[in-house]
Order: C-alpha cells, then structure tokens, then sequence
C-alpha cells in the first residue's frame, strides 16, 4: 500500500489494523472509481476559479483524470491493495504523472467529502435505472392489458378462487404498481439531487471554494447548503433510495410468487420463456422457474441493506467512520436489486398464457358475486341477496365474458382506464 495521507511520523501502522479498517474499500470502490474521477474534475475546475491550481495544472489534471477512468474502464488500471481507497490511487497516480499538481488535488477535500459525492452520483444513476426498467415494465404489462383484457383467468383471495378476473385486470394491477415505482424512484432521485461536494469533513473549509460551479458541472439540481448537514444527510439519503428500490422490489416478489404458483402443474396458467428456467440437477423430468425464485428473493438483500444502515445511523452529529460500511449495504442492495428488475420487461413481454387451463379453472362458485349483486340491483337488501347467492343450488356455470363486460366499475375488467396509467407513465418517463 502506498503511503498513508494521514500517516503520522514515528507512528507505526499496524498491517491488521489497518486491513480492519480499510476493509472492503478497495473492491467496493470500484463500483465509485469514476464517479469519484467525475467530481475530482469538478473539483479541480473549483480550484482553479479561486486560485489554488494554475490553467496548466488544471489542463494537466484533467488530462490525466480522463486518462485514468479511461484506463480503469478498459482494465488497464485495477484499483487493488497497493491502494488504501478510491481516493488515494487517484492522488497517487496523478502525483506520479504531474508531481506537485497531482498533491493539490486533495485541498479543501476530505476523503469523507470525496466518497459523499461519488456515492451521491451513483446513486442518482442507480435511481434512473430504476425509473427507467420500472417504466419498462409498466409499458409492458400496459400493452398486454390492452391485448388481452377480455382472457378470462380465475380471481382469488386468500388463495382460494373467488371471482372471475381477467389477464387484462392481472396485467393491469402490475400496469399501475410499476408506474408508481417509477414515480417514486424519480421523485427519490429529485430529493437526494443536492451537491455534498465542498463540504469537507462536514465543516467547510478557509477557502471560498466555488462550490455552485461543482455543482452545475456535476449536473446536482442544488447544492447542500449546509457542510455538517452533508454528513447529517448521509445514511439518511441512502435509506430513501433503497427504499425507493424496496418498493419496485416488493411488487417483483409478490409478481414472481403469482408466476410461481400460476407455472407449477397444479395450476399451468402459465409457461415461461425456455431461458428463465433451469434443468434440475437430479431430477431429469423437471425445468425448474430459478429465474422468478431469485427475483422472489432479491428484495431480502434491499432489507438487509436498509436495515444495516439504520443501525449505523444510531450516532451523534458530524461524520463517523462507521458510516464507511453504508457503501458495502447501497452496493449490495441495488446489485442484486437492479439485476433482477433488468430481467423483468423481457420476462413479462415473453411469458405465455394457457387459456384452456384458466378457463378450465372457473367453477360455478366463481359467479355467486355476480349473483348477489345482480339480485341487489333488482331492488333486494344486499345482505338478504348475499345470503340467497350463498346457497350452492343456485350456482351455475357462467359465461366469463359476460361477467367481464358487467363489471364495470372503475378500474375493473369492463373500464381499465389504461389510458389514465399511460398518460401518467407518459408523464414520468
């Protein structure tokens, strides 16, 4: 490792302390390496406005700033052990490449400082990817709701089949969750969008740093105003932006558990595509739905995550170097998250219906809500038709058409309103 900024004379680093607290910064700051580039660019440009770096020194930085993400993204530069963090190999290449203008790099920044800002921008981008495959998904499951409104399927509560419904009110349902999703991703994005950058250790610093210029070049909508707030914000900004990606993660796990159920043989509602299913490694009879399990799964990592940076933020004001492992929670959180919400609009566009097994599926209990209100609409108290629509001698089997074209209350089979989610998807994205 090379040396250590913060490294006293006489004092003596100890290897496994210091493995303890570098942890897994190394691995986990390649994820931030550019971002990190990014604002040291910005920060540089900073510099430059107020003094500190000459137009030289400033075009040589940023030379080599884009050299180096250019290195790093063609594998010509790891960030391994030699380095203590992101951080210092960027200090340490430009030092080696520009001598006493790559040193100036760090004034007025914290290493603190430094991981809040790239963080900060990735997870503005991880935000928009959410946004951007949960309108996937919803535009998705908007078209196949317009296809498909009329394929009658089986409704059900408490697991136990209840009414006709329809592919249309299935697709639907989904239609909306992923519109608000989306929403809700952007609306996350629009409140953490704050530039930290300047902030230093959460202090400020005794220079009139440009922080305004830091933070149209990096594209923040505002600054954060406030240098201990900075620190305040962070865990706190992390947690809304899991959450964000929890609540697209939810309605995956609920989703994958309908396709769970709706592709085992007990039901065969359902058929996947080839691809999202695997052979079983003792049982040559079976293809397995991995594929839909693992998304049913992903959003345990998120709660995991928010979670673990909950329990960090039991501390007092001003920055803590417990919040280093926040990064290894975002990191894990929207790894798997944003894996499996990628895979969701081609699965969803591809998967196919077996209309004889659902239609199959509609027994004459199915129709006794129908009954009941049809017998309320002909003048009788609700309660006593509901008593009379109970009785089984009076179930018959049904046209499932016609019961889709009765219900027509908003949002139910006979008035989707998928015009109304279209215009607010149209809206978002």
């Amino acid at each position: 490792m090379s040396d250590l900024l913060w490294q006293k004379p006489g004092v003596q680093v100890d290897a496994a302390i210091q493995d303890f607290l570098a942890g897994e910064d190394v691995i986990l700051d390649r994820e931030f390496f550019l971002f990190d580039i990014q604002a040291s660019k910005a920060h540089a440009e900073g510099l430059q406005h107020i003094g500190i770096l000459d137009a030289d020194e400033l075009a040589g930085l940023q030379r080599e700033l884009d050299l180096l993400a250019a290195d790093f993204s063609e594998g010509r530069f790891v960030l391994d052990a030699r380095f203590e963090d992101c951080h210092s190999a960027i200090e340490s290449r430009l030092t080696e490449r520009l001598g006493d203008a790559g040193r100036k790099i760090h004034t007025g920044r914290s290493r603190n400082d430094q991981i809040l800002v790239a963080t900060r921008l990735w997870l503005k981008d991880r935000l928009s990817r959410v946004a951007s495959l949960c309108a996937d998904a919803a535009r998705v499951a908007l078209d196949r709701a317009e296809a498909e409104k009329a394929l009658p399927m089986p409704g059900y509560t408490h697991l136990q089949r209840a009414v006709v419904s329809s592919a249309g009110m299935w697709w639907s349902a989904w239609a909306e969750a992923f519109v608000d999703n989306a929403q809700r991703a952007r609306q996350t994005l629009a409140w953490i969008d704050a530039n930290p950058l300047g902030s230093a250790a959460g202090y400020g610093i005794n220079l009139p740093l440009d922080r305004d210029h830091s933070t149209q070049a990096l594209g923040f909508a505002r600054m954060q105003v406030s240098a201990p707030y900075a620190q305040l914000s962070r865990g706190k900004f992390e947690m809304a932006a899991i959450e964000s990606l929890g609540s697209a993660l939810l309605d995956l796990r609920r989703l994958a558990w309908d396709l769970s159920l709706f592709t085992s043989a007990e039901f065969g509602f359902v058929s996947l595509p080839p691809e999202y299913t695997t052979g079983s490694s003792i049982m040559p009879n079976k293809r397995n739905p991995d594929v839909i399990e693992l998304m049913r799964a992903t959003y345990a990592s998120a709660a995991a995550a928010r979670t673990e940076i909950e329990q960090l933020l039991s501390l007092p004001s001003g920055y803590h170097r417990d919040l280093q492992f926040s990064k290894g929670a975002i990191f894990h959180a929207f790894g798997r998250g944003l894996s499996a919400l990628a895979l969701l609009p081609d699965l969803l566009r591809r998967l196919s219906w077996n209309p004889e097994r659902m239609r199959a599926a509609l027994d004459p209990s199915m129709y006794a809500t129908d009954l009941a209100v049809d017998l309320a609409r002909q003048g009788l108290p609700f309660r006593d038709a509901y008593k009379q629509a109970a009785d089984p001698a009076r179930w018959a089997q049904g046209d499932p058409e016609a019961s889709l074209q009765a219900r027509v209350s908003p949002g139910a089979s006979a008035d989707l309103r998928l015009d109304v989610l279209r215009q607010r998807l149209d809206g978002i994205s």
